[in-house]
């Protein structure tokens, strides 16, 4: 141990759920992993799980608000590194993701994917999935507005398409795919919205 360092705690139980859980929901999806293979791959009791976690549902919910947490991080970089400048704030962070939908083993938005595999609008985890793209929503909107497009809401509203576009065609179509170019794409999307 380096001086000075303390000792190196082991990650609580909770944590090594939902870091399992995480990565086991994201690559399969969430409905097509059980609670019997989270707790085993986690090394914990199901007690464990459940004394940290109510219910699979309520996993699932906490696994989106750490994505959500991310997902705004990520958004809030390109925003800040362009303050002032929401036309060269969005096309940052679709250059983003952009390369994002190329990486072996893309599988799309986290919160998209949610969404998807629980219609009903009450679960936890579509509840989480919806906050998240109602906020983005208005965000683009905003953005939209202050880059001066005088039918703001429609190009907030196309950016949104192309942004969840490309989460669906980057799963589909990897690398070399459409969603390489969600930024060019949008940046001719912007430029005729404020023609």
């Amino acid at each position: 141990m380096a001086a000075g360092a303390g000792p190196i705690t082991p990650p609580r139980a909770a944590e090594k759920i939902l870091g399992v859980a995480r990565d086991l929901f994201y690559r399969r999806g969430i409905r097509a992993i059980g609670v019997d293979e989270i707790v085993k791959r986690a090394g914990v009791t199901k007690p464990s799980l459940y004394r940290s976690f109510p219910s699979k549902d309520e996993l699932a919910a906490s696994y989106l608000k750490v994505y959500d947490k991310e997902f705004w991080a990520r958004f809030d970089e390109a925003v800040t590194a362009h303050p002032g400048d929401p036309r060269v704030q969005i096309l940052a962070f679709l250059t983003r993701v952009g390369k994002r939908t190329q990486k072996p083993g893309y599988r799309g938005c986290g919160m998209t994917n949610a969404a998807v595999e629980y219609p009903d609008h009450d679960h936890p985890a579509r509840v989480v999935s919806e906050e998240n793209k109602r906020e983005l929503r208005l965000r683009l909107r905003k953005m939209a507005a202050d880059m001066g497009a005088a039918d703001a809401d429609t190009l907030g509203d196309g950016l949104l398409l192309l942004i969840e576009g490309a989460y669906i065609s980057g799963q589909l179509f990897g690398e070399g795919g459409p969603a390489k170019s969600v930024a060019r794409n949008a940046e001719l999307l912007i430029a005729a919205s404020l023609a």
